[in-house]
C-alpha cells in the first residue's frame, strides 16, 4: 500500500513538472500582432478657426428725452414693433423754480412795458389824427408798442415752455413726447411710469427710456486670438452656431477686423464683426451667445485619411499599405489640406487600398 502511494505521488509530481514546462513554453511563444486597416473616405474637409461672441442688431438705438421730468405715460412694451416717429413716452416737466421765478418776473415786466407803450400809442394817435403830430414822430410810438407786444409774447412763450415744454406757437410739436428715431422693435423699456428722467444734452448723456433695434439685420460680434487673426480677412465665410438654436447653422460673412487688440485673461484678442445671413422666417434674439467657425480653406468631396495613420521620416510622409493579409509596405504620400483630424489625400495610394492603423495593434482586423 505504501508503495502504491509512493508511485502515485511520483507520477503526480512528474505530471505537474511537465505541465509547468508546457505552460512556460506557451507563455514564451510570441503571439502574432494584428492590425486594423482603413481605406480613404470621400468627404468635405474644412480648415477653420473659432471666434466666440454674440449675435446683436446692427442698428440699436437708446431713446433719450430732450427734457427732464417724470414719465407720465409709456406707450410701448418690450417686443413691440414700431415705426419711426411713433410715440414711446410722455414726459411731465417739473420746472426749475429759479428759472420759473425769473420767467414770471420777465412776464410781469413785459406786461407793464406793453401797457405803458399802449397808453403812449393811444394818446399820440389822437394827436396824429388831429394833425397835431408828424407821421415820423407817431411812427416811433407805433414801433415801441409793437416791440412791447413782441416782448410780452416772448415772455408768455418762455414761461409756458418752462411749465409745459411747449409754446402756443409750436402747435403739435413738443419735446415732452419722446418718439422713436428708427423703425424696429422695442428691446427694452428699463423705466416705469413715474420714474424721473434727465434730458440728453452737451454735458449729460441722459436717461434711456427705451432701446430700439432693427431685428431684420443682425451681425455677429466676437473676438479672435492674436495667433489666428493674421489668417483671416474681410469677406471670409463664417459658420455660425447659436447656443439657443444648436440644431441649425447660420452663414455669415466677415466684415470687420479690429486694427487694435485688447488684452483679456493674459491673451491679446481682436474684435471681429460679420453680417449674418438670416433664413426666411428665422428670428434671432439680440444677445444670443454664438460661436463662429471662420473658414480659412476648404475642399469639397475629396479622399481623406486620418492623420493618426501617418508616419514621418526625414521630412516625408508615409503610410503602410496592406499587400497581403497583415503584410504591409511603406508608401510615400502627397497630402493637402488638414482640419486637424483628417487629411486630404492627393497622391501615393488608391482609394481602394487598405491602410494600416498603427494604433490598433493586437486588434481584430476590420473587414
Amino acid at each position: 500500500m505504501k508503495k502504491l502511494v509512493k508511485i502515485t505521488l511520483i507520477f503526480a509530481l512528474a505530471g505537474l513538472f511537465v505541465y509547468t514546462i508546457w505552460f512556460l513554453y506557451q507563455k514564451s511563444i510570441q503571439k502574432p500582432v494584428t492590425y486594423k486597416t482603413i481605406s480613404p473616405v470621400k468627404m468635405n474637409i474644412i480648415k477653420k478657426t473659432v471666434a466666440t461672441g454674440a449675435v446683436v442688431p446692427r442698428k440699436e438705438v437708446n431713446i433719450k428725452p430732450q427734457v427732464s421730468g417724470i414719465i407720465e405715460k409709456l406707450f410701448v412694451v418690450a417686443g413691440q414693433k414700431i415705426k419711426r416717429g411713433d410715440k414711446i413716452a410722455q414726459i411731465r416737466i417739473i420746472p426749475n423754480m429759479i428759472n420759473l421765478a425769473n420767467a414770471e418776473s420777465r412776464l410781469n415786466r413785459a406786461r407793464l412795458a406793453f401797457e405803458n407803450a399802449k397808453l403812449d400809442f393811444d394818446r399820440n394817435q389822437k394827436l396824429f389824427e388831429a394833425n397835431m403830430l408828424a407821421s415820423a414822430d407817431f411812427q416811433q410810438f407805433r414801433l415801441a408798442l409793437n416791440n412791447a407786444k413782441e416782448e410780452l409774447d416772448a415772455a408768455e412763450n418762455n414761461i409756458q415752455l418752462i411749465r409745459e415744454g411747449v409754446s402756443k406757437y409750436s402747435g403739435k410739436s413738443t419735446n415732452t413726447i419722446v418718439r422713436s428715431t428708427i423703425d424696429g422693435m422695442i428691446l427694452d423699456v428699463p423705466l416705469k411710469e413715474g420714474s424721473s428722467v434727465i434730458e440728453s444734452n452737451t454735458f449729460n448723456e441722459g436717461t434711456t427710456i427705451a432701446t430700439v433695434a432693427d431685428m431684420g439685420e443682425m451681425i455677429f460680434e466676437g473676438k479672435v486670438d492674436e495667433s489666428e487673426v493674421g489668417k483671416i480677412k474681410p469677406g471670409m465665410e463664417l459658420i455660425l452656431t447659436v447656443g439657443a438654436i444648436d440644431s441649425e447653422k447660420f452663414k455669415a460673412w466677415l466684415e470687420f477686423i479690429a486694427p487694435k487688440g485688447v488684452k483679456e485673461n493674459g491673451a491679446i484678442q481682436f474684435q471681429v464683426k460679420a453680417k449674418v445671413d438670416l433664413a426666411k422666417g428665422v428670428f434671432l434674439r439680440a444677445g444670443y451667445s454664438a460661436n463662429a467657425d471662420i473658414v480659412l480653406d476648404k475642399r469639397d468631396s475629396v479622399f481623406c485619411i486620418p492623420e493618426a495613420v501617418l508616419l514621418f521620416e526625414n521630412g516625408k510622409t508615409f503610410v503602410e499599405v496592406e499587400t497581403k493579409p497583415q503584410v504591409f509596405e511603406k508608401r510615400e504620400l502627397k497630402t493637402g489640406l488638414s482640419d486637424g483630424i483628417n487629411l486630404e489625400l492627393i497622391s501615393g495610394i488608391n482609394p481602394n487600398d487598405r491602410i494600416k492603423d498603427p494604433n490598433s495593434a493586437n486588434s481584430t482586423q476590420d473587414k
